[in-house]
Formats: structure tokens, C-alpha cells, sequence
């Protein structure tokens, strides 16, 4: 079992990593979603606006959840179905894009920088857990001073951004059945 102080040591690295995976999904969402596909606005998008949601909400509640507490004991279980459910939503985002739209080199070079780095901080994230995992089960409060707040204004930002793209997921659905209904009328 580890120490608190080590427990610090082990978890600042995972911090560090998350804020910059944060500022790397940020420049893909703004640059490549946002600015060059304008992904919100088209149909053909709606089942990636759903993912890049769902993904969203698991970066808001890892960046906040690790920003906040430590999760010892069974509430490991917690953060480990987030970083599953990352990974499933990540394949199928990627493969769904490989059917659907080319990618420019812009957004293909930040999806390998940020698989890199999502395997960086889930490698030295399953140490941290490890450690976790053998305390009694709580969710323990902590404060990283500077990276507790910067992981938690990401996670704002990540909440903000999953309502955005869901919003816009059900607005293309909408726009879909009212199409069809035109085409057959």
C-alpha cells in the first residue's frame, strides 16, 4: 500500500497528461470538427456527433472525478469503465471515420498524438488504481491546487460540449425525418 505522498507522486504525471489531452481534443474539436468539417451541420455526421458526445461526458467526469477525489477500493471500478468505454467509443469513432470522411493531415496527426498520450496517461493511471484498488472502498476528497482547477474548467468544457453535440446529434435527426418526409410527400 502506498503512501499519501507517493499516491501524489504517482498520480501529478496523470494530471499533467490529462490537461494536455484535454488541449490536444480541444484543438481536434475546434480545427477539424468545428472550423474545417462543420460537423454540427451535417447529416451525414450525426452518429460521430453522438460519440464525440458520449466521449465528452467521459473526458467531463474523468477530468472533474480525478481533479477532485481519489477513488479507492470498488470505486476504482468507476474511473476503469470510463477508460473502457473511451476505448470502445474511440475505435468505433475511428472506424466510422474511415467510412465516412477523409481526414485532413491536421486531424490525423492530432488523433495519433492523442492515442499516444491516452496511452500514456492510462499506463501510469493503472499504477495509481492498483494502489487505490487495495484501500477501503470511499471517494476521498483532494485538491491538486493549479491542476484542480485547470482539470476542472476542462471538464466544464467538456460537459458544455457534450450537450452541444448531442443537441446537434437530435438536430440532424430531426432534419433527417423532415427530408424524408418531403421527398415522399
Amino acid at each position: 500500500m502506498a503512501s499519501a505522498q507517493s499516491d501524489i507522486i504517482m498520480i501529478l504525471p496523470v494530471l499533467y497528461l490529462l490537461i494536455l489531452h484535454g488541449l490536444l481534443g480541444g484543438a481536434d474539436v475546434v480545427l477539424n470538427h468545428e472550423l474545417r468539417e462543420q460537423l454540427p451541420s451535417r447529416s451525414s455526421a450525426r452518429l460521430e456527433e453522438a460519440l464525440h458526445s458520449a466521449r465528452e461526458f467521459i473526458f467531463a467526469m474523468l477530468f472533474g472525478g480525478l481533479a477532485w477525489f481519489e477513488w479507492h477500493g470498488a470505486a476504482v471500478l468507476g474511473i476503469v469503465g470510463l477508460v473502457v468505454a473511451e476505448i470502445i467509443i474511440s475505435l468505433w469513432d475511428t472506424l466510422l471515420e474511415d467510412r465516412t470522411r477523409p481526414l485532413s493531415h491536421l486531424e490525423r496527426s492530432l488523433h495519433v498524438f492523442l492515442f499516444v498520450n491516452f496511452g500514456a496517461y492510462t499506463a501510469l493511471l493503472v499504477a495509481v488504481l492498483r494502489d487505490w484498488w487495495t484501500l477501503p472502498s470511499a471517494l476521498v476528497a483532494t485538491h491538486y491546487g493549479l491542476l484542480t482547477w485547470l482539470l476542472s474548467g476542462l471538464s466544464l468544457l467538456s460537459i458544455i460540449w457534450c450537450f452541444r453535440d448531442a443537441a446537434s446529434f437530435f438536430r440532424l435527426g430531426s432534419r433527417s425525418r423532415i427530408a424524408a418526409a418531403v421527398r415522399n410527400s
